[in-house]
């Protein structure tokens, strides 16, 4: 089992690209599932029991603009604004991706976020994922499918920003101190008419 914190390897048929960018270990891995993969994949997303649960916001419960599934290991429960969520039990699809990041990267992952940007109205805010429960430097594998979205990252005390053309197939890492420097964002496409979507791997300690 690969340890949380391990540098990322190098695997035979990916092509990673490290970004030039301070405070952080941040690589984009496109095409990282064949053709085939994906499409397997993304047919078994489409038929998991998918919720949209509401939030704090300013005070008030809002519901999320997508959908998503919180999965992982039993003690992988996860808090974040104001809610606590309890992990669905790993798919089998999602547990032979789980184990093949962690071979592929050197990482070890034991929950995903999923989710389902189901149009271009669908988006995700700024914000890092650093919740306590993640510990130091939080690792986060994150793989794209479907639709191309952007993704911007924005550094937390400098005046610099970076967008992305996530891809069907692509795998992003964010590692080392990149959660605690940065923030990042899923904006809202108009033109983006077809359905994405995203799984984003972490490990929380079990003592979390």
């Amino acid at each position: 089992m690969p340890d949380a914190g391990t540098a990322l390897n190098q695997p035979d048929r990916m092509t990673q690209q490290l970004l030039a960018l301070p405070d952080a270990d941040i690589r984009w891995c496109r095409e990282f599932l064949a053709v085939d993969e994906r499409m397997e994949l993304f047919a078994h997303l489409r038929q998991l029991e998918w919720q949209q649960p509401a939030i704090k916001m300013f005070g008030r419960a809002v519901a999320i603009p997508r959908r998503q599934i919180w999965m992982g290991d039993a003690h992988c429960s996860y808090r974040y604004s104001g809610v606590t969520f309890q992990p669905a039990p790993w798919s089998e699809p999602l547990q032979q991706l789980r184990q093949r990041l962690m071979q592929v990267t050197g990482f070890a992952v034991n929950a995903v976020l999923l989710n389902w940007y189901q149009h271009g109205e669908h988006h995700m805010g700024w914000h890092s994922d650093d919740e306590p429960e993640l510990g130091a430097n939080p690792v986060v594998l994150s793989v794209s499918l479907g639709q191309n979205r952007k993704f911007d990252l924005k550094h937390k005390t400098l005046p610099l920003l970076c967008s992305l053309d996530l891809a069907d197939g692509d795998l992003l890492v964010m590692a080392g101190a990149c959660q605690h420097n940065w923030q990042h964002r899923v904006p809202k496409q108009l033109k983006a008419s077809g359905e994405r979507f995203n799984l984003t791997f972490r490990y929380l300690p079990e003592n979390s």
